[in-house]
């Protein structure tokens, strides 16, 4: 496990790498993390992927900043479908697709505002599987979402921030024909997969969790998930091409 430094095109990107135990090569996964950007939960996060045979790469979006200090840049690469969030993770894409132990393959992964994200970056082409957790949908999904790649997603029902949207997405996906697995968990709220008891969360992120619902660590929850991802990406990512 390391920390390296990635060049995109607006200079270089702290990326934190969990490489999996013996020979590759091994298929790649781009981790996406929470609003507190880079922290342990997030390295914990791509840890546990790359204990399941997945080159992980988690890169520091926030550029070393908050959330709140990027709101602005978010907002607006959002809308646009561009800009530096989007060159910094397809800076992270081509480096786990030129690895020298890849099998090209790359999926992407993101919590909260990453699982917003990764919904953005499904239709692009450009992974060959998302793992959606407790994300937003995008405006205008049903239309947006009709050439996404394949999506196992997860969301709390206690989650009052993001109320039917499991519901709205399996209906989807459903619709569009793109193969999916959406599990809404009944106990579980927002951020239920994130344990961020090592990590110190600024006064102010606390404020607006408490505001908007910002959830707890579910254990059970966490642990069901982890294995759908899991058997998801591992048909996506891992299964070999056969011929038609």
């Amino acid at each position: 496990m390391a920390t390296v430094s990635l060049n995109f095109p607006g200079g270089e990107l702290s990326t934190y790498v969990a490489t999996p135990d013996g020979a590759g090569p091994w298929p790649g996964v781009c981790v996406i993390h929470d609003a507190l950007g880079m922290s342990q939960d997030l390295r914990n996060q791509a840890d546990w992927l790359a204990g399941e045979g997945y080159l992980a790469a988690a890169p520091d979006l926030f550029d070393g900043g908050t959330f709140l200090g990027c709101v602005r840049t978010i907002m607006r690469d959002f809308s646009r479908g561009e800009g530096p969030l989007f060159d910094r993770v397809e800076a992270v894409r081509q480096w786990l697709i030129h690895h020298e132990n890849s099998t090209g393959k790359v999926g992407v992964i993101g919590f909260c505002f990453g699982g917003g994200f990764a919904l953005l970056l499904a239709p692009r082409g450009e992974f060959s599987a998302a793992s959606v957790n407790y994300g937003a949908l995008p405006k205008n999904a049903d239309e947006f979402l009709k050439q996404a790649c394949p999506i196992v997603a997860s969301y709390g029902a206690k989650d009052r921030t993001l109320k039917d949207a499991a519901d709205r997405l399996e209906d989807i996906l459903t619709a569009a024909g793109i193969d999916h697995d959406v599990e809404e968990y009944p106990e579980a709220d927002h951020a239920f997969m994130n344990d961020h008891s090592a990590d110190k969360i600024p006064f102010l992120i606390q404020v607006v969790s408490f505001l908007f619902g910002g959830g707890e660590f579910n254990p059970s929850a966490a642990q069901d998930s982890r294995r759908r991802i899991i058997a998801f990406f591992d048909r996506h990512l891992k299964a070999r091409e056969t011929a038609g």
